[in-house]
């Protein structure tokens, strides 16, 4: 706990520090001209993004977690995302999302599946998003010399649904490698058919959750879109608000390249990285300053509103199980 209060801390340091290292005293300035209501819409869009995740998540369940209306599948979602982006590689957003739907009955492996469904629709829309931005790079004629950044994360997307495919299709061989490798790192017979099982029962638990009627999946889709279309209008509805312009398909190439940047610093939010990355990207079409305060705008819509608006929703929600958690370990 300690430990990840301290990288919290620095995150959060990192994150404002560099868009005042590249701005300087202008930004204050730059942040003053904002106006409130470009804010107030921005805050609106990721109360509404809240609202389309929340029905996602109900209709991935498909009655599996009971009752489940849109005021308490909100609060799970608000949940999951403030662990998200308060734990580095948001590696507490499953943890808490499995620990809240095992409180309606739903098996651990039941809720790793349809979280897995739910990231591989997000996953399905970015490469689909990538495509769109290639044929816009082309047909607007941009400068070429920049296509790695879209044909490197595409060819990533690509691999990784082959090497998921692959995975899945072949699971009985898959299982058969990893059994080898746990048998030379001499782990127990026990622990090996334990953990062949569960992969298992998770390899069923997708396989069910994919086999929901078409016109589910095709919803979970759609809103999946609707959802990274709001969110990553922000940097854009920032930039745009500080007098400057840019395309919203450069703007959502930059999003997409600083959170992945961000993963690689292992601070929560992936902050540092998504700042520095996102800024450096910016300056040289909107300015150093303008660059600045339009990416501590769009963190503060995107990751310091998570934690500021999700922290009274996990503690309500999971603050018990927590709490519990840490006094066992102590």
């Amino acid at each position: 706990m300690k430990r990840l209060v301290i990288l919290l801390v620095i995150g959060l340091v990192a994150a404002i520090s560099i868009p005042l290292l590249f701005g300087g005293r202008a930004l204050f300035g730059e942040l003053a001209a904002f106006p409130l209501q470009q804010l107030v819409l921005m805050l609106l869009l990721i109360v509404i993004c809240w609202n389309i995740n929340a029905l996602r998540l109900r209709l991935l369940l498909a009655g599996r977690a009971g009752r489940l209306g849109q005021t308490r599948a909100v609060g799970i979602v608000m949940s999951t995302e403030f662990a998200i982006c308060a734990t580095p590689g948001g590696t507490g957003g499953l943890l808490t999302l499995l620990g809240l739907l095992a409180r309606r009955g739903v098996r651990p492996v039941q809720a790793s599946a349809i979280f897995a469904v739910d990231q591989l629709t997000d996953l399905l829309f970015f490469l689909s998003a990538l495509i769109g931005v290639a044929l816009y790079v082309v047909i607007e004629a941009i400068d070429l010399n920049l296509g790695w950044l879209v044909g490197l994360p595409s060819l990533l997307l690509v691999c990784g649904f082959i090497l998921l495919w692959l995975v899945i299709s072949h699971y009985t061989r898959v299982l058969q490698i990893t059994g080898g490798w746990l048998e030379r790192l001499k782990v127990r017979r026990k622990a090996r058919f334990g953990f062949a099982r569960r992969l298992l029962h998770f390899r069923n638990a997708l396989i069910e959750t994919l086999r929901l009627p078409r016109l589910t999946l095709l919803s979970v889709f759609a809103l999946c879109c609707a959802h990274w279309m709001l969110r990553y209008s922000i940097l854009y509805l920032a930039v745009k608000g500080l007098g400057a312009h840019i395309d919203w398909a450069w703007t959502f190439l930059v999003q997409m390249l600083s959170m992945a940047a961000g993963q690689l610093s292992f601070l929560p939010g992936g902050a540092g990285g998504a700042e520095l990355t996102s800024t450096a990207l910016l300056a040289p079409l909107i300015g150093k300053q303008s660059a600045a305060a339009a990416v501590l705008i769009w963190r503060f819509v995107t990751y310091y509103f998570y934690l500021i608006a999700g922290a009274p929703v996990f503690l309500a929600m999971a603050g018990r199980a927590f709490a519990k958690l840490l006094a066992r370990r102590r």
